[in-house]
């Protein structure tokens, strides 16, 4: 076999083996996102035939859409606790698990536990802990005086008690991530900032600290994607309600598609927040490289 012709085996080889993987992708993936652009600008529900051109109506209708308007409120509201509470939870976990005391892998297996449960089992054990008849908060908040509350059932505190359920769930993750950026640390920087008499809180502060920062502005961006794209936990805690107090963007975008089967609708919902979290992401790059130290 010619040199020539060897590398040409090598590249069918390749090909066919890439080929069903790239088809795969295309049909689950480049084909939706082409067809749900073409219906943002349709009159579409998927049932009839007809699907006549709309134009921008569906984009101008997001303008005067009161609920949308409430949606972003509430996005806006959850990503900013979500985001900086599990990194701080997070980290705060990671500093206290990169140590060597006993049990310290039982401690560690504890908080990987969270990415291992599914979101429909953290829904369950939320809505049991926060259930206002029989939930364990009202009893301990009985115990202390404090009086009943209404929790996923109340349009003031629903919001909040998913982003207490969604910071549980995500923090073995972002304990993962700051655990392996702290192993990463040189321990001789840390000791030569005791011998230069900083202590711990201030060694953690200028030296550990900027050391985790590649770490920090990676969470920031995949937690707040993430964030911008809260659907399950919602879905299954309170379905938006009560009152809507709880309607993020995605769920209202599932609540036109499947709900009103107003498909033209909901693609141009999926666009606008697609182009949001671009711009988003965007931006923390921009800003999070200046604030950035990269250890060479």
């Amino acid at each position: 076999m010619t040199a020539q012709s060897w590398r040409g085996s090598e590249h069918t080889a390749g090909w066919s083996f890439v080929t069903p993987g790239a088809a795969i992708i295309l049909l689950f993936g480049a084909v939706p996102i082409i067809w749900s652009a073409v219906m943002s600008f349709q009159h579409s529900n998927l049932l009839s035939p007809s699907t006549p051109f709309v134009g921008l109506r569906n984009y101008r209708q997001l303008v005067h859409d009161p609920v949308v308007a409430q949606a972003i409120g509430h996005t806006i509201v959850y990503t900013a606790l979500f985001v900086p509470g599990t990194m701080i939870v997070g980290l705060f976990l990671a500093v206290a698990m990169n140590r060597k005391i006993r049990f310290i892998s039982l401690y560690r297996t504890a908080a990987y536990a969270t990415m291992a449960i599914s979101t429909i089992s953290e829904a369950l054990v939320f809505i049991w802990l926060f259930d206002p008849s029989y939930g364990i908060f009202n009893y301990f908040f009985s115990l202390l005086g404090i009086p009943q509350q209404q929790f996923l059932n109340s349009p003031s505190e629903a919001l909040y008690v998913i982003v207490v359920m969604t910071i549980w769930g995500w923090t073995g993750f972002a304990v993962v991530i700051y655990l392996a950026a702290l192993q990463g640390v040189p321990q001789a920087l840390t000791e030569a900032a005791a011998i230069d008499g900083a202590g711990p809180w201030r060694t953690f502060r200028k030296v550990t600290l900027p050391l985790l920062s590649p770490a920090s502005l990676f969470l920031a961006i995949w937690l707040t994607i993430n964030a911008l794209q809260l659907f399950d936990e919602v879905y299954l805690s309170t379905q938006g309600g009560p009152l809507n107090a709880t309607t993020v963007l995605v769920y209202y975008l599932y609540d036109q598609a499947f709900q009103n089967f107003n498909f033209g609708y909901a693609s141009a919902i999926a666009y606008v927040l697609f182009l949001v979290i671009i711009v988003i992401t965007a931006l923390q790059f921009r800003v999070g490289r200046r604030l950035t130290y990269y250890r060479s």
